[in-house]
């Protein structure tokens, strides 16, 4: 498995738990102490999730900066 599958598999599972925790927090038979911990787990998972869509964001735009060219002003001498 190449490295963006990987990242694409991290962050897919990433989305799936914050959503199911979320469906989770909705629960009223939670106490307060496991909805407490829930959120600190949910905000954990939300930097994870930020951190990896970040370096995925880098990777895509570094291959950009190395095509990018320099053009200079060409030479031209006059043929007489």
């Amino acid at each position: 498995m190449n490295q963006p599958a990987i990242f694409d598999t991290d962050i897919r599972a990433l989305q799936e738990w914050l959503r199911t925790a979320w469906q989770q927090l909705g629960d009223p038979s939670l106490t307060t102490f496991t909805r407490r911990e829930l959120r600190n787990q949910m905000k954990q998972c939300s930097a994870d999730l930020r951190n990896h869509l970040q370096l995925v964001a880098t990777r895509q735009s570094e291959p950009a900066k190395d095509q990018a060219r320099t053009f200079s002003k060409p030479e031209l001498r006059i043929l007489a």
